[in-house]
């Protein structure tokens, strides 16, 4: 057996460096440039937190890497409880940010602990359905890590903070499908499902029109009458209460927020502003973009929080396309060799965490991205490794490291089969 260093996958270490180093010149340039004059004292020091929140996120990472394997998978009941701990805490104690009262603060430190709890379902629900009894598909496992996802995500919906409680419920389809409990037509229903929301909030005629055309494909690709019947009913159900929360339950300020993304100029003086700004930003860089501290859009603070959930901003308007293409590559890079690296652990445990952390960093970027850039509406998701933010950085190292470490001690896994 070799040891376990030589199995470490220094690739996606340097990819992570790569990103850190990016968002840490973004950072600097959204806070120490022009800029600076316009932004609250407190804001103006993101750069040196976020340059200690690095560091702190490499010696847990280091950390990490060093602690055997089996001792981090008995960790995993004790640090699901734990995180679920934090997030009653943040309820109770908590103080509001952004509308969101998801913080728990020990002294001047704040923590922002939807992100913290990420870690530990992860790890509690790899941990279930690794075993053998959820590998074969036994209903009472299947429900019970849906049970470990959705704990969590209510108490994040509780906190006001639904984005960060969409990436959790990402994780069910993910996991079950990793786990080889769920097939790739019932994927298929959940993706339609995910879509169908997505296009109510776009237009509900457009959904109606998606509803159909998947009972069809569904049927084409299957053959079967009960699984095409199960996309219509089940999907085109989605999809219905989608629309009825939307447009009969939520205020009119949540449905714009919700909406503006489509028509951004409908809402310029509200929900819309962050969008317009954005695109204006992105599209302004060009090819080669305007030059470090020196973005229009970026240096004037035209951009709200464009050191969080628009560093994509400052990237584009200031790097252009080429610099925008650097950073989705080596997103893309990061989640396809996370990936290749889930399929080579081999066994069920490695390759489940891998895949629920594949699946966060996806969802992110995504998500992230698509908000800056007008495809999706704007919920405070950012952007992993490259948006301000001490919680986020060390929990998504402290996922990789977790990640890298089960990879590189996979052979120990045997006994788990």
């Amino acid at each position: 057996m070799r040891p376990w260093y030589k199995n470490l996958d220094w690739t996606s270490l340097l990819l992570w460096a790569a990103l850190v180093c990016v968002g840490l010149t973004a950072i600097y340039s959204a806070t120490h440039g022009p800029a600076r004059e316009f932004l609250l004292e407190s804001v103006q020091q993101n750069f040196n937190r976020q340059l200690q929140w690095v560091g702190i996120s490499a010696v847990v990472m280091l950390t990490i890497l060093l602690l055997p394997a089996r001792f981090v998978v008995k960790l995993a009941p004790a640090a699901y409880v734990f995180c679920l701990g934090l997030l009653i805490a943040a309820l109770v104690f908590g103080r509001e940010v952004n509308g969101a009262k998801s913080w728990l603060y020990i002294g001047p430190v704040g923590l922002q602990v939807a992100e913290i709890a990420k870690v530990g379902t992860v790890l509690a629900v790899t941990a279930l359905l690794s075993r053998k009894g959820a590998r074969l598909g036994n209903l009472p496992y299947l429900a019970g890590a849906v049970v470990l996802i959705a704990v969590p995500a209510v108490l994040v919906v509780m906190q006001n903070d639904t984005g960060t409680a969409l990436v959790f419920l990402a994780l069910i389809p993910v996991m079950m499908f990793w786990s080889g409990a769920v097939s790739l037509p019932w994927m298929a229903l959940a993706g339609a499902a995910a879509v169908s929301v997505y296009l109510v909030i776009v237009n509900p005629i457009y959904a109606a029109l998606f509803v159909a055309l998947a009972t069809v494909g569904m049927l084409v690709w299957t053959r079967s009458r009960a699984m095409a019947a199960l996309m219509f009913v089940g999907v085109g159900l989605v999809a219905t209460v989608a629309w009825f929360g939307l447009f009969k339950v939520l205020e009119p300020h949540q449905i714009a927020r919700l909406v503006a993304f489509d028509n951004p100029q409908a809402y310029r003086e509200t929900a819309g502003f962050h969008v317009i700004q954005s695109m204006l930003a992105i599209g302004s860089g060009g090819l080669f973009g305007k030059g470090f501290t020196n973005g229009t859009q970026t240096q004037l603070a035209y951009i709200p929080e464009n050191s969080t959930d628009f560093i994509f901003c400052v990237i584009g308007e200031e790097f252009g396309f080429v610099g925008t293409m650097v950073v989705l590559l080596l997103f893309a890079f990061l989640i396809v060799r996370l990936a290749s690296l889930g399929v080579q652990a081999g066994f069920a445990l490695p390759r489940l965490f891998i895949a629920g952390v594949t699946g966060i960093f996806l969802v992110h970027v995504i998500i992230n991205i698509g908000m800056t850039i007008g495809l999706m509406p704007v919920i405070g998701i950012p952007l992993p490794f490259v948006s301000y933010g001490g919680s986020a950085i060390l929990a998504n190292t402290a996922m990789l490291a977790i990640a890298l470490n089960l990879h590189a001690r996979r052979d120990e896994f045997a006994v788990y089969e």
